[in-house]
């Protein structure tokens, strides 16, 4: 039987594996509008492919937040003022994406729509990359006092380790976008996403390779929770080389769940590593952040899940509806509002 602080930190990681699943495609399709277009035609069917699911999909992430800070104020507190300029990096890059979708279409002026659609870009760009080098940071380790103060000067938080864990997210957004562009669009540029897909599926793996090794070596996870890591890293090869099967078979939809299958597990594999602890220290294991110390009052959490259990199936069956809403393809000829 899970205690509260052990749900609430089960039903924060499922907000985020939910986040880089939905999210992620979207940041894929966003950094295709200069990838794989070719024209301002192509640009607008990608992007209407996503328009009626991304400002939803980036609920998650704000939920996300928010029961951190509801459950484990001390979590959110260390967390947000310590990586406070990615943050805010982050979030400008998200409104300037936002903002970028709505106002493309507004004149017809080829230095405006330019200049948006490298909104676009950047804004599907930086955020996975930015928030894979803080989780990243989670595992690795940061200097955190006996105060839950956080002093990380740049290259605590920018280094190899966590820079290949952005880039490593970057393409798996791209591929997984990639696979969404194949359910949503037809004709050429169906064909193409999918055997862009393809041709990154190599480099993906070479980057996938080397963060597993890299955590072996750099981090204590596999130390801590070696075998249900091992499980993970197993499930992932299989979904990944069930995904690349896929591909070729044109089973774009089973190609699809298995890039989203990879991305779920690489971001369940960092609280599998972390728990139960939810930020570490690299000054002192006396001074990590856990579940039970980061967390607030028995009463708060119990109030929470009441209301939590009680909301959540309304969000989810919204959310499922509006997917089955608008299921259908997007096709070149169609009015393109974007």
């Amino acid at each position: 039987m899970l205690s509260l602080n052990e749900l609430w930190f089960v039903l924060i990681a499922v907000l985020f594996v939910g986040f880089f699943f939905l999210e992620g495609f979207d940041f894929g399709v966003g950094m295709e509008t200069q990838i794989l277009a070719k024209n301002d035609t192509e640009r607008r069917v990608l992007i209407n492919s996503i328009g009626p699911f991304w400002d939803a999909n980036e609920v998650w992430l704000i939920t996300g937040a928010g029961a951190m800070f509801a459950a484990f104020p001390h979590w959110y507190a260390t967390l947000f003022s310590g990586f406070y300029i990615p943050f805010v990096f982050a979030l400008l890059a998200l409104i300037a994406r936002g903002v970028a979708f709505e106002f493309r279409g507004k004149r017809d002026s080829l230095a405006w729509k330019r200049t948006w659609d490298v909104c676009i870009f950047f804004g599907s760009f930086l955020p996975p990359f930015l928030l894979a080098v803080v989780f990243a940071s989670f595992i690795k380790g940061l200097p955190i006092d006996g105060d839950m103060q956080m002093y990380a000067g740049f290259f605590d938080i920018v280094n190899g380790y966590t820079v290949v864990a952005g880039i490593t997210v970057v393409l798996l957004c791209l591929v997984h976008g990639l696979m969404f562009t194949t359910l949503r669009t037809v004709g050429d540029l169906q064909e193409r996403a999918r055997k862009m897909a393809q041709k990154l599926l190599f480099p993906l793996a070479a980057l996938l390779l080397a963060f597993v090794v890299m955590t072996y070596y750099m981090t204590d996870v596999f130390e801590k929770r070696g075998a249900l890591l091992l499980v993970i890293v197993i499930l992932g090869i299989a979904a990944y080389v069930l995904s690349g099967y896929f591909m070729s078979k044109k089973k774009d939809g089973l190609a699809f769940g298995m890039t989203g299958a990879v991305m779920a597990l690489s971001v369940i594999s960092i609280f599998v590593g972390l728990f139960p602890r939810v930020m570490i220290s690299s000054l002192d294991q006396a001074f990590n952040l856990t579940i039970t110390n980061a967390a607030s009052g028995h009463y708060s959490l119990k109030v929470m899940t009441i209301v939590a259990l009680s909301l959540l199936p309304f969000v989810l069956g919204y959310q499922i509806w509006s997917y089955f809403v608008f299921h259908k393809r997007v096709h070149e000829k169609e009015h393109l509002e974007y």
